[in-house]
């Protein structure tokens, strides 16, 4: 039997998927972040392209858990995004900047 050949390294764009469908709810993780550990450090404006289509579709993605390493949310969808994230129990100012993250109490029991 012949051996098998090593798995093919994923396209960046489904590495991106899986890792920003990986963040769990009522969390928040930066595009610089995300494309560290999708295996590309330094590729965050990389990231921001693989998610800028996500918001008007019905998806999978919580798209809305990346933000910018500043804090703030991403226009042009930061008022979907800022709702999106309230949600789900995270603090998000008038200037639309992540204050901080209100745990789930259920999750910590």
């Amino acid at each position: 039997m012949p051996p098998k050949k090593p798995a093919e390294p994923l396209p960046f764009s489904e590495t991106v998927m899986r890792q920003v469908r990986a963040i769990p709810r009522g969390e928040v993780r930066s595009y610089a972040q995300v494309a560290l550990y999708a295996g590309r450090p330094g590729a965050a404006r990389g990231v921001g392209r693989e998610l800028k289509h996500l918001p008007g579709q019905a998806t999978q993605v919580p798209w809305w858990r990346v933000i910018r390493s500043d804090g703030t949310l991403a226009p042009p969808v930061a008022h979907e995004q800022a709702r999106r994230l309230r949600l789900e129990g995270v603090t998000v100012n008038e200037r639309g900047q992540v204050f901080r993250v209100v745990l789930d109490k259920a999750r910590d029991d």
